[in-house]
C-alpha cells in the first residue's frame, strides 16, 4: 500500500487499485487530483497490470461529491483544472481497461470520472449528476464525453439543468454497466476481476487504444485503416497474440507472457 494524503493505492494479483480517501465526500482537491495522477503513472510502467480500478474507502459517504468548489477562485482555477484534466489524459494514453465502483453519489468531477472509465459497476443506491451549472459554470470533461455516453439530448439536459439520475437511470443510459445491491458489490466486482486476470494484459492494453483510435474521429474508412495498421503493425507483433491463436488451435488454455 503506497502512502498518499488524500488516497490509497495498491497494485495487488495484476489490479491497480486507486480508492479515493478524502473523508467524507471525497471532493477533489489539487493535491489529491494530482496523487491520482501520480497513481496512474505508476500504474502504466506495470506491465502484468491488467486493469485499474478506482472507488471509494469504506466510511466516505460519495464516490466523490466533484472538485472543491473552493479552489475555483481565479487564484488556483489553473492549476485545478490542469491536474483534474491530466488525469483524463493519463486515462486516455495509458493502455489499460479502467473500472469505477460506485457506492454512492457521483457529482460533478466524480460523475466524469465515472463517464471515462471503460467499465462501472454501481451500488443500487448510487447517483449521477453534473451539477455544475448551479455554481454558474460548465463540466469541459462532460461537455465532451457524456453525449458519447448517454446520448446528446440526454447529455444536454443533464449538463444545463444540473439534475442528478439514479441508478436504474444511469444504467439504461449506458452511463454504468451493472447494477447491483450494495451488500453485492464487491462479489460483482470480485467476479469481473477474475475474468480480467484470465487474460493477457498487453492484448487487453492494445484492444483499449484500438477502441481509442476508432472513436478519434473521421469517417468509417479512416479509422478502419488506422485500427488495421495498429492490428498488423503492433498487435500482431506480440507474443501472446500469437500465443493466443496457437493455444486455440491446439486446444490449450494460453499461456500469457503479457508482452
Amino acid at each position: 500500500m503506497s502512502e498518499f494524503a488524500y488516497i490509497q493505492f495498491q497494485i495487488q494479483d495484476r489490479v491497480a487499485r486507486i480508492t479515493l480517501a478524502q473523508r467524507p465526500l471525497n471532493v477533489l482537491n489539487i493535491t489529491m487530483m494530482r496523487e491520482i495522477a501520480e497513481a496512474l503513472e505508476r500504474a502504466a510502467v506495470e506491465r502484468d497490470v491488467v486493469a485499474i480500478l478506482f472507488d471509494a474507502a469504506e466510511g466516505t459517504k460519495a464516490f466523490s461529491a466533484g472538485v472543491a468548489v473552493e479552489e475555483h477562485v481565479p487564484e488556483t482555477v489553473f492549476q485545478m483544472l490542469d491536474s483534474f484534466h491530466n488525469i483524463f489524459r493519463l486515462l486516455t494514453q495509458i493502455s489499460k481497461p479502467s473500472i469505477a465502483v460506485v457506492d454512492g453519489p457521483a457529482l460533478g468531477g466524480g460523475c466524469e470520472l465515472v463517464a471515462a472509465c471503460d467499465i462501472v459497476i454501481a451500488s443500487d443506491r448510487a447517483r449521477f449528476g453534473q451539477p455544475e451549472i448551479k455554481l454558474g459554470v460548465f463540466p469541459p470533461v462532460a461537455a465532451i464525453l457524456l453525449a458519447r455516453i448517454v446520448g446528446e439530448k440526454k447529455a444536454r439536459e443533464m449538463i444545463l439543468l444540473g439534475e442528478m439520475i439514479d441508478a436504474k437511470e444511469a444504467l439504461s443510459l449506458g452511463l454504468v454497466n451493472h447494477v447491483v445491491p450494495s451488500a453485492e458489490l464487491e462479489q460483482k466486482t470480485a467476479s469481473l476481476l477474475t475474468k480480467m486476470r484470465e487474460l493477457s494484459s498487453s492484448s487487453m492494453g492494445m484492444t483499449h487504444t484500438a477502441l481509442e483510435l476508432g472513436t478519434a474521429g473521421g469517417d468509417f474508412d479512416s479509422a478502419l485503416e488506422r485500427l488495421e495498421n495498429y492490428y498488423l503493425h503492433e498487435l500482431m507483433k506480440t507474443e501472446d497474440a500469437h500465443e493466443g491463436v496457437r493455444a486455440f488451435m491446439e486446444k490449450r488454455k494460453p499461456s500469457w507472457r503479457n508482452r
